[in-house]
């Protein structure tokens, strides 16, 4: 008998199922669902709970990315792998992706529109997120990581020639489309429960408590809202989410050039009682249904609901039990793995005193036949030379799997070295381009400023003269004559004045400084010049 442990990681909450399997036959060991602070923690109570320290992990992929691309039916293997590793390095390129630091893996299925091209689904996730994803779980031996858009359809109960979609709302919601039971499409939304639980958690300030909400609501139809008692508050948060998801299912079967038959819902905002006769109601035409685990029975002592909470789980660990599609694994397989089950194999079992088996030995079987027998010293020697040998077999498995080990992480470390470089070539760019833009902002304001102090200036000397001339006219004296004034820059005035007599220019002089016509402190004058009977003077100030 088999078991493996899926366990289904999303921000605050995780889900857990251990299945194990006898022959075909599948059961359901432990399930739940746990909502965390420290996800290190959560998981090690989970691995204790279930007792799982030895058994294969199973675990979500996480920030997956879809790419499609159509490839002609004749390439065979190794030229159709390179086609589409081209294709997406191209892909990369365009969108500015560094395809280094990127896993993918791919789906091949036939082209429903174009017969003589295979359609590629293709899956990338960012190396380093999927590190963080597994990271929690270095101690304990994960041997599956798959999305969990191509994982929900192993538990779903899938008919040749049928088309069915598959609703996983979970924090993000993915819609799987299935012909004749193959996966076809796989379309992903930002809408899902993470949404809802988030609005209903800032309400009650926990996420478990937000959760709880969630199962207790019940969503009442346009036929039977009359029936319902009391309005549910919650549903204002709720019913957006699932409006968007419902109207983008419509979208997608009213595009498909297939006939859906059935719509599957699952996820954590399929626990809203009556969601499927929503759905059901937003659709029209096509069947919805809750999806149940095809081999899980209703009994009366556990709620079938409560297995479907925690069907993205049940489908990882079906995953790690090798059902569905092996190709999307992302986990790697370790030298460590290897060595594992290499260990396993050498394994028999021994009789007791009776004849039954007394339980898992090593190598029991293992016998060396030669003519003759041991001496105690030569059993001592053979002894000792099985056990350096098996010392050293132990000691370059070690030495191997280390060695495969250091490889490995030198390689993620240079992918995310590079990435990080590359981020930081990013941010430097910026900052240059911040500095010019802000260098560019000062000159302009500068100018801005300049400009505007000069256009002050001149607003404020336009009514200087006027006021100037003003001034003058009612200060200066009987008998001196002004002949001309000017403004050579700024504040600067020069007149021009003749009298008959010195003094008058004098007390004209005089004038202009007491009064503050000019400012006393500059003004200057040219000695009088005598013509004819006129004395003619320069007189130079500052206006004030």
């Amino acid at each position: 008998m088999t078991s493996c442990l899926g366990i289904f990681i999303e921000p605050n909450i995780i889900k857990y199922a251990k299945i194990s399997k006898d022959h075909d036959n599948l059961r359901v060991e432990s399930f739940g669902i746990k909502f965390y602070d420290k996800i290190g923690e959560a998981i090690n109570q989970i691995i204790s709970d279930t007792y799982s320290f030895k058994t294969p992990i199973s675990i979500n992929l996480s920030e997956e990315s879809y790419q499609y691309f159509n490839m002609f039916t004749l390439l065979n293997k190794a030229d159709l792998r390179k086609a589409i590793q081209t294709e997406f390095e191209e892909f990369c390129s365009e969108k500015g992706i560094n395809r280094n630091t990127l896993e993918t893996r791919y789906i091949l299925v036939n082209n429903i529109d174009d017969k003589e091209k295979i359609k590629v689904i293709h899956i990338a996730t960012n190396k380093t997120s999927m590190i963080n994803q597994e990271q929690p779980l270095a101690e304990y031996r994960v041997s599956t990581i798959s999305p969990i858009s191509v994982s929900i359809s192993n538990i779903a109960n899938l008919k040749q020639k049928e088309n069915v979609l598959i609703v996983n709302m979970e924090n993000q919601t993915t819609i799987t489309t299935i012909t004749d039971q193959k996966i076809y499409q796989i379309d992903k939304l930002e809408n899902g429960a993470a949404e809802a639980l988030e609005e209903i958690r800032l309400k009650e300030n926990s996420y478990s408590k937000a959760y709880e909400i969630c199962k207790n609501s019940t969503i009442y139809t346009m036929e039977g809202q009359e029936l319902q008692e009391e309005t549910n508050e919650y549903l204002d948060n709720i019913m957006p989410t699932l409006y968007k998801i419902a109207t983008a299912v419509k979208e997608i079967v009213s595009s498909s050039l297939m006939k859906i038959d059935k719509v599957y819902l699952t996820g954590t905002l399929s626990v809203v009682n009556n969601i499927d006769l929503y759905f059901q109601e937003v659709l029209g035409t096509e069947k919805c249904e809750i999806l149940k685990p095809f081999f899980i029975k209703d009994s009366l002592k556990v709620n079938m609901k409560d297995y479907i909470e925690v069907n993205s789980a049940i489908a990882l660990a079906l995953q790690g039990l090798e059902y569905g599609i092996k190709e999307v694994n992302f986990k790697k397989q370790t030298f460590k793995d290897s060595l594992s089950g290499m260990f396993s194999g050498m394994k028999t079992e021994g009789k007791g005193e009776n004849g039954k088996p007394s339980g898992p030995k090593v190598l029991t079987n293992f016998n060396m036949s030669l003519k003759g027998k041991f001496d105690a010293t030569e059993r001592w020697m053979l002894r000792t030379i099985g056990g350096i040998l098996i010392l050293t077999v132990v000691y370059i498995a070690l030495a191997m799997f280390i060695s495969n080990a250091i490889d490995t992480k030198n390689e993620q470390i240079a992918d995310v070295k590079l990435d990080t470089q590359k981020k930081i070539a990013e941010v430097s760019a910026d900052i240059q381009n911040v500095n010019a833009k802000t260098n560019e902002y000062q000159r302009l304001s500068d100018n801005l400023k300049n400009i505007s102090n000069q256009v002050s200036e001149n607003s404020k000397n336009k009514n200087n003269i006027p006021n100037l001339l003003s001034e003058i006219m009612y200060a200066i004296p009987k008998g001196v004559q002004i002949t001309a004034i000017e403004n050579t820059s700024g504040k600067h005035i020069i007149i021009q004045a003749q009298s008959e007599k010195y003094e008058q220019l004098g007390y004209f002089k005089a004038i202009l400084r007491t009064k503050g016509i000019l400012t006393p402190d500059t003004i200057t004058s040219s000695p009088g010049e005598k013509s004819e009977n006129l004395v003619k003077a320069t007189i130079e100030g500052d206006m004030p």
